[in-house]
C-alpha cells in the first residue's frame, strides 16, 4: 500500500486546476522562536484551499460514462469550491449538499463556480446523509472529502511539493487534521523518501477526534466538536486516513482557539495574508510544539491550508490573539470595602504595565471585586503578577484561559441576584440561522427561569450564549435530559470561581 500510494502521488493530475504553492519563510516569526518557520501557502490556490487538489484527483480518474452523470458532494466550505471548480474545469455537473447554518458567502462561492446548492440538514453529519440518498436516487458519483485513496493522493501532492521546494533538512512538518486527508497522503508521501522528518498532526482541544482515535486504537466518533475552526470540525475520521495516520504519524498536539487567533496574526504580520482558522491550526501547532520541546535552530514546516475567512470575524481574532500571544492576561481581584484599597490595587499593578481593561463592582459592605486585564509577555509573567497581587492582599483569580470569563463575563460584570434562587450557568454554543434560540426556549421546561442571558456573535457561523437557569433541584434529572436533547453544545459553568464573584 505505501508504494501504491506513492505511484498515486506521482501520478497525480492535480495540476490542471492547482498551482504549485510557495514555500515561504516566515522571517519575523522565526526570529521570534528561534526556529526557522516555512509556510507551505495552499491559501493561494484558486479556491483558497489545498482542497481543490484530492477532489480534482478524484474526479479525473471517472469513466466518462461517470462524468457525464455528474458528481454529489457534501460540504461546508472549501470541498465544495473545489468539486464545483473541478467539475467546472471537466464539464460535469456537480451537486454540492450543504447544512442550512452555512453562511451565505460560501453558497455564493458554490454556485459562482457553477455548483449546484441543495440545502439540508443542520449540521455536516445531516448534509451527509442527505448526499447518499441523493447519489442514489440520482445516479451521481460521490466525491468524499477526506476518505478516498484518490483524495489522499491528490492531497499528498503538497508533501511532495515541500521536498522538491527545500532540499536541506527539515526536522518537523506540521499539518491540520479534520478527517485526515491532507496528513495521510502527506505522510505516507513523506515517509517513504524522508523518514528522518517528523510528521506532528495538529488539532484543536474541542474536535480532536484523530488523536483521541489513534490513542484508542480504534476511530472514536465525538458527539460534539467545536466549531471556531470549521474546517477541522470532523467527528469522526475516516478509516483510510486512520491507517495511514495511525503508521505514518509521529506525534500529534492540540492547540485551543486563542493559539490559533495568533496563529491568524503572525501569518498577517509576515505575509499579510489573513488565514481561516484551520488555515492557522498548523502554525499554532508548530509554535506550541516548539516550545514544549524547547525546540532551538530547527527547520519546520507548517502548510497554511485554507483562507475562506469571514472578514467579520476578524474582529473576534484581534481580540483573542492578544492571550494566545501571552500579550493579555485577565484576572479578578477581591478588595477590601475601605479608604484606599482601589488605589492600592493601582499601585500593585505598577508604573510599568498597560491595562487593557478595569471592570469595578462593588459586592458589599466588606468587599468588592475587580475585573481587571494587563498587557504580559509571557504566561510566566500572568503569575508572577497574580502571586504579586495576592501579597499585597488582594485575593486573586487568574482568568487567562477561562473560556466563560472571556468570551462572556468580561462584557457583563454585575453582581448576584438575590432573586436566582436555584440557578445553574450553562455556556451553549448556538448555530446561526433562524430559529435556533426558538428552539432552545421550546425544549425548556416552561417552569424554569431564565435569569441571566447573554449573547455574542462576531461574525461566526455559531453564537455563544451564557445563559442562568433556575432548576428546582427536583428537575435534575429532567434539565440533564434536556441538555442532552437540545443538541447545542454546552458547558456546565454552575462552579466556575468566576461565576460565584461577578454575576
Amino acid at each position: 500500500m505505501p508504494t501504491d500510494y506513492i505511484k498515486r502521488i506521482l501520478t497525480s493530475k492535480v495540476y490542471d486546476v492547482a498551482v504549485e504553492s510557495p514555500l515561504e519563510l516566515a522571517p519575523q516569526l522565526s526570529a521570534r522562536i528561534g526556529n526557522k518557520v516555512y509556510l507551505k501557502r495552499e491559501d493561494t490556490q484558486a479556491v483558497f484551499s489545498f482542497k481543490l487538489r484530492g477532489a480534482y484527483n478524484k474526479m479525473a480518474h471517472l469513466s466518462p460514462a461517470e462524468l457525464k452523470r455528474g458528481v454529489i458532494a457534501a460540504s461546508a466550505g472549501n470541498h465544495a469550491q473545489g468539486v464545483a471548480l473541478s467539475a467546472r474545469r471537466l464539464g460535469c455537473r456537480a451537486v454540492i449538499v450543504m447544512p442550512t447554518t452555512t453562511p451565505q458567502v460560501k453558497i455564493a462561492a458554490v454556485r459562482g463556480f457553477g455548483g449546484e446548492v441543495v440545502l439540508a440538514g443542520d449540521s455536516f453529519s445531516d448534509a451527509y446523509l442527505h448526499a447518499k440518498e441523493l447519489e442514489k436516487k440520482e445516479k451521481l458519483t460521490f466525491v468524499h472529502p477526506f476518505d478516498d485513496p484518490d483524495v489522499i493522493a491528490g492531497q499528498g501532492t503538497v508533501g511532495m511539493e515541500i521536498l522538491r521546494q527545500h532540499s536541506g533538512p527539515i526536522d518537523a512538518i506540521f499539518v491540520a487534521i479534520g478527517g485526515g486527508g491532507l496528513i495521510s497522503g502527506v505522510a505516507a508521501y513523506i515517509k517513504q523518501l524522508r523518514p528522518e522528518i517528523q510528521i506532528i498532526g495538529v488539532q484543536t482541544t474541542d474536535s480532536d477526534a484523530m488523536m483521541r482515535s489513534v490513542k484508542a486504537g480504534r476511530r472514536i466518533e465525538l458527539p460534539d466538536v467545536g466549531l471556531f475552526s470549521d474546517g477541522t470540525a470532523v467527528k469522526l475520521v475516516g478509516a483510510e486516513t486512520f491507517r495511514l495516520t495511525r503508521k505514518y504519524v509521529d506525534d500529534f498536539i492540540a492547540v485551543d482557539t486563542d493559539a490559533i487567533c495568533a496563529g491568524i496574526k503572525d501569518v498577517f504580520q509576515d505575509t499579510r495574508s489573513v488565514l481561516e482558522p484551520a488555515g492557522a491550526l498548523a502554525l499554532a501547532g508548530a509554535k506550541r510544539y516548539a516550545a514544549q520541546n524547547k525546540w532551538k535552530n530547527k527547520t519546520l514546516v507548517a502548510i497554511t491550508c485554507g483562507a475562506n475567512m469571514n472578514f467579520d470575524r476578524l474582529r473576534f481574532v484581534a481580540e483573542r490573539a492578544e492571550v494566545g500571544e501571552a500579550r493579555e492576561a485577565i484576572f479578578a481581584v477581591t478588595l477590601p470595602e475601605k479608604r484606599g484599597s482601589f488605589r492600592g490595587l493601582c499601585e500593585a499593578v505598577g508604573k510599568r504595565r498597560s491595562v487593557t481593561e478595569f471592570n469595578y463592582r462593588i459586592s458589599d459592605s466588606e468587599r468588592a471585586h475587580v475585573f481587571v486585564g494587563l498587557q504580559i509577555s509571557s504566561l510566566e509573567e500572568a503569575d508572577k503578577i497574580a502571586a504579586g497581587f495576592r501579597r499585597k492582599g488582594f485575593p486573586t483569580l487568574d482568568l487567562t484561559h477561562d473560556e466563560m470569563a472571556k468570551a462572556h463575563l468580561r462584557y457583563m460584570v454585575g453582581g448576584r441576584s438575590t432573586l436566582a434562587d436555584n440557578e445553574v450557568l450553562y455556556r451553549f454554543e448556538f448555530p446561526e440561522r433562524p430559529g435556533a434560540l426558538m428552539r432552545f426556549l421550546n425544549a425548556m421546561n416552561p417552569d424554569w427561569n431564565i435569569s441571566l442571558f447573554h449573547y455574542r456573535n462576531q461574525g461566526d457561523d455559531y453564537g455563544r450564549i451564557l445563559v442562568g437557569i433556575q432548576v428546582p433541584p427536583a428537575d435534575k434529572a429532567h434539565f440533564k435530559n434536556f441538555l442532552e436533547t437540545v443538541g447545542y453544545p454546552y458547558w456546565n459553568e454552575t462552579e466556575n470561581p468566576a461565576y460565584r464573584l461577578f454575576l
